[in-house]
């Protein structure tokens, strides 16, 4: 059990929930990929990919062996907060380019979603060990239940398996970890209350009040 806890936690780790977020959002909704050239696709991809997993584990292992982080799984709150504030700074890098992209405004409310999260994640863990796990697939829930409310979509089989799977994953993380029920509730409902909230937000809307 204890095993099977652990390869879950590898395979859903958050560092990898953006780029698999996104690349499942592409697969099922034909209004963020029906214009996108499958090349253009993958280079979107291989842009998110470098940008929230390469740079992000780069910076790890740098802070790592400079003595700021004990370990990749970072089990004390205080060696989280250095990396997950260069992850921050990754991920608007990352909202930033996509934003000059051909992608759908729903695509990047997405990663502006995850941004978002992953900002209040690093906020509460100033003072407060959250799962981070939690955060990263209750986000990519969110994105399922946004993109299926706003293009009217049937998702109901891909929703269900995500809520199953979420819920195997906390139970793994309360296994193999030393996260409480509450940390990793917490979690899951920042992660999924950040992207929803992101991507139901009129952005096209509000940016035009700014305008003069």
């Amino acid at each position: 059990m204890t095993r099977a806890a652990r390869i879950l936690s590898y395979a859903l780790h958050p560092l990898f929930m953006p780029l698999l977020t996104l690349w499942l959002a592409l697969q099922l909704d034909l209004h963020l990929s029906y214009f996108l050239p499958a090349e253009l696709r993958w280079l979107m991809l291989g842009m998110v990919a470098l940008m929230t997993i390469a740079f992000p584990l780069t910076s790890t292992l740098l802070l790592m062996r400079a003595g700021l982080v004990s370990s990749l799984y970072m089990h004390k709150r205080r060696e989280r907060i250095a990396p997950y504030s260069m992850t921050l700074l990754y991920y608007g890098m990352s909202v930033y380019l996509l934003s000059k992209s051909a992608l759908h405004p729903a695509g990047l409310a997405m990663l502006i979603g995850a941004f978002i999260a992953l900002g209040l994640t690093t906020l509460v863990t100033l003072r407060w060990k959250i799962s981070a796990h939690m955060v990263g697939i209750g986000g990519s829930l969110g994105a399922l239940l946004a993109l299926n409310t706003l293009h009217s979509l049937d998702l109901l089989f891909p929703i269900a398996a995500l809520t199953l799977l979420a819920g195997a994953l906390g139970t793994a993380r309360l296994l193999v970890s030393d996260h409480t029920p509450a940390q990793v509730y917490c979690g899951f409902l920042l992660g999924m209350g950040s992207v929803l909230a992101a991507m139901l937000t009129p952005w096209d809307l509000f940016l035009y009040n700014l305008q003069p």
